[in-house]
């Protein structure tokens, strides 16, 4: 994390776009034209981005939504802001409306130091998340107390961090809107003198690492609105907006909530392991534990391994372990989206097989699939990321770092998901709880509630 001799860039990196081929209409930044040396490709149909007013090529600015690809949880923030956006276009008559852009820093090919930098942090951070939820003890306390401890020494950090990013930005008019789901985009895109940035606050644990000076800084929930307050976050670059959530999940929540209340079939697990690829050891743990209720019918395991390979192994040798011979495997988005729009025609289990497993060569179908699967699982099953805050009844399972804990517990306030469940017996406990009351209905009932609220709104 060390700038060391780092000497920030002033060349520009020219942009272009090119629509994405995963979300129609949605358009995804890129170099230009190919970088001398590099054997990344440009997409044929790309549209340059002039800086220059007289050169700009688009026929209007355009919205950006700009992340970096660390873990799933910066990119699902962005595409669900991306989904309302794309929405408000759809909806709109207006020749005003902005065409959104999806730009993540990591996908454009950019010569040292922006591009290394950005690899070598997350390289760091999902070793040492897969090192602390395997190891535990010690190790995990250390990383937990990291976690916290974005003061601000942190800030000043990520700061001299964003210097090396700015080239990325400063081929795009200065009064483009920024929307950042990552502290550094939005700290990079103020320094490179944007003058109308928001960033979407991550998490629901006030610290110094998580805000950015000289912009408009959108939180969550209340506790944390209040928390930054007290930090001394000027009340001027701090709002309180919602949860950010895709558009679908959250307009859809009656209709989906009510199906699960009408459930006939076995209560619908959805298990996804996180960008880091963390965890492994405990969520195997928990699908082992599983057994007993799976042969009796009473529950259906979705299980997403991501793009992570080890995972997808690990999911295989425990199916293997517990004796089911039988499952459905799937590895496209075009899958994903034909099962659940089957589950979504009943209210009872259609799939022929107990257990379903998702794995993608590709990021993208490996971040969208939970996003996806949430219309028509009857439980989240994850650790309290960014996912604590989704419309979904959730089982919250043992965090990875310690920053994680104040997100169980705001889904535990909201009532659409339970306190954190550090060992698998609490997660058996929850699920008792889930199959002899009516815990499940209360929680949909909540996020009933809580969507007429516009907690879920956040986005918008």
């Amino acid at each position: 994390m060390s700038m060391g001799n780092r000497t920030p860039s002033t060349e520009t990196v020219a942009l272009a776009s090119a629509e994405s081929p995963h979300v129609p209409g949605l358009q995804v930044t890129e170099r230009a034209e190919p970088r001398e040396g590099s054997d990344k490709k440009v997409s044929d149909n790309r549209v340059p981005l002039k800086g220059d007013e007289e050169e700009n090529t688009t026929s209007k600015t355009p919205i950006v939504i700009g992340t970096i690809r660390m873990g799933f949880g910066h990119h699902r923030i962005a595409y669900a802001a991306c989904s309302w956006a794309l929405a408000a276009a759809a909806e709109s008559a207006s020749d005003d409306t902005k065409d959104a852009y999806f730009h993540d820093l990591l996908h454009i090919d950019s010569s040292s130091p922006e591009a290394d930098l950005i690899e070598s942090t997350d390289q760091a951070y999902s070793k040492m998340s897969r090192l602390t939820s395997q190891m535990g003890g010690l190790i995990e306390k250390l990383w937990g107390s990291f976690t916290l401890s974005g003061d601000a020494n942190a800030l000043r950090l990520s700061g001299l961090t964003a210097l090396q990013l700015c080239p990325l930005f400063t081929d795009l008019p200065k009064d483009t809107p920024i929307i950042a789901s990552h502290c550094w985009v939005a700290l990079a895109a103020v320094a490179a003198g944007f003058t109308n940035v928001i960033n979407l606050v991550i998490d629901n644990h006030a610290q110094w690492f998580v805000v950015t000076p000289g912009c408009l800084n959108l939180v969550q929930g209340p506790s944390n609105y209040q928390q930054l307050l007290k930090l001394g976050v000027p009340p001027e670059n701090i709002q309180l907006a919602g949860h950010w959530i895709p558009r679908e999940l959250v307009v859809n929540v009656p209709e989906d909530c009510q199906r699960r209340m009408d459930r006939t079939g076995p209560i619908k697990l959805l298990i996804p392991v996180g960008g880091a690829g963390a965890q492994r050891k405990f969520i195997c743990q928990f699908v082992r534990s599983l057994q007993p209720l799976l042969e009796e019918g009473k529950i259906q395991l979705l299980l997403n391994a991501g793009d992570h390979a080890h995972m997808k192994e690990a999911f295989e040798q425990v199916l293997q372990d517990m004796n089911v011979k039988e499952y459905d495997t799937i590895a496209t988005t075009e899958g994903v989206l034909e099962f659940r729009d089957k589950l979504l025609a009943t209210t009872a289990t259609t799939t022929t097989k107990p257990v379903t497993l998702f794995s993608f060569a590709e990021y993208f179908p490996a971040v969208a699939t939970t996003d996806i699967l949430g219309r028509v699982a009857d439980v989240l099953c994850c650790k309290p990321s960014e996912l604590a805050f989704y419309p979904i009844p959730k089982l919250l399972i043992r965090r990875v770092g310690d920053h994680e804990q104040y997100s169980a517990w705001r889904a535990a306030e909201l009532g659409d998901g339970t306190l954190e469940a550090r060992e698998v017996q609490d997660c058996l406990d929850y699920l008792q709880l889930f199959l002899n009351s009516d815990a499940l209905e209360q929680m949909n009932r909540s996020i009933i509630k809580n969507q007429k609220q516009g907690v879920y709104n956040g986005c918008q």
